[in-house]
């Protein structure tokens, strides 16, 4: 078994969907299968199929390209949201889903009174998907999983992960999609303002996937940074109004609009760290070209301005470089595929 893991390095909304997509449609005969492996509705990877936008909550984009997807144990599952997500899928001509869609038996179920519970009780801005209380009572030994509903009728195969690829009679090469960043990890992040499961590449691994087989780890950023949530993260100044029109900065689970800041580079080097990234892809690079303002926070926690925007990109490759596991750094711009 060869793994790849994509992973969020900041606080999600880094362009993961538009990687997994450049993956897949370049490699499909590579992987065997695509696997979410955290989070819930409260993600969104954005594609697009045939020129029509789809945002994917909790359904892998492997299915998309024909892949056969698992939705793995540690994420959390809304029945009503996934039933729609098979029918967005459908509509644009992506048929027989069900047919290659696996979901563990041991997925916790997101249920009304946990999205009632989230929106009653909400502290820190999350997107009242009702993940918080889902995983809380998952924790608390009292949550409703997928083995406990008679009527999960979605249609879609129910197993046991470690069942399902032990039993391959091949050499396995699976890709793992992360959800949310590294900044809303439920131990790394800015607590309390994170989210309520782990977004580390290796977390994959609850999905029964073992550690050694983790081959390449793709960790995607962008040249700036985007938070939503109840923190101030955006400081009050026009240019930041202008990066959030320009990258039409906007949620693409809840539709709020991002708060912005510069890139920071010290916190970037402990999530690449962390996330034992080998390959760094650094999107919306032409954002950053169109504002003309090149800004970044550095390893010294120091505000530096660069003239131009290839010097600032030199400066951030040869500090990436010196991370010993990292093979190579991608400048991405949102007119390539990556």
């Amino acid at each position: 078994m060869n793994t790849d893991v994509i992973v969020g390095l900041q606080h999600g909304d880094e362009g993961k969907g538009k990687v997994i997509n450049w993956l897949l449609k370049n490699n499909t005969s590579r992987y065997d299968f695509c696997v979410r492996f955290n989070g819930g509705p409260n993600a969104g990877h954005t594609i697009y199929v045939n020129d029509t936008k789809i945002v994917l909550h909790q359904i892998p984009i492997g299915v998309v390209y024909g892949v056969p997807s698992l939705i793995g144990p540690a994420c959390v599952l809304d029945i009503k949201k996934f039933k729609k997500e098979l029918s967005d899928l459908e509509s644009v001509g992506i048929n027989n889903v069900t047919d290659i869609l696996y979901v563990s038996y041991n997925t916790h179920i997101i249920e009304q009174k946990h999205i009632e519970d989230d929106r009653s009780n909400d502290k820190v801005g999350s997107t009242l998907s009702g993940i918080r209380p889902t995983y809380r009572d998952k924790f608390n030994r009292r949550g409703t999983r997928v083995e406990d509903l008679n009527d999960f009728i979605c249609g879609c195969k129910v197993v046991d992960p470690y069942e399902l690829f032990r039993g391959q009679n091949k050499s396995l090469n699976i890709l793992c999609e992360g959800a949310q960043g590294f900044e809303l990890d439920i131990d790394w992040g800015d607590y309390p303002y994170v989210t309520s499961s782990n977004c580390i590449a290796g977390f994959c691994c609850t999905s029964a996937i073992p550690s050694q087989t983790i081959e390449t780890v793709y960790g995607i950023a962008k040249i700036y940074e985007t938070y939503v949530g109840k923190k101030q993260f955006q400081p009050d100044d026009d240019v930041f109004k202008q990066l959030q029109k320009l990258g039409n900065e906007f949620g693409a689970t809840t539709g709020r609009p991002r708060q912005c800041y510069w890139l920071n580079l010290k916190r970037l080097f402990k999530s690449i760290y962390i996330n034992g990234v080998t390959d760094l892809i650094i999107n919306k690079c032409d954002i950053l070209e169109q504002l003309g303002v090149f800004k970044l926070i550095d390893l010294n926690e120091e505000l530096v301005t660069f003239t131009t925007f290839e010097e600032m990109k030199k400066y951030v490759q040869s500090k990436i470089e010196t991370i010993p596991f990292i093979d190579r750094v991608i400048f991405s711009y949102s007119k390539n595929d990556v």
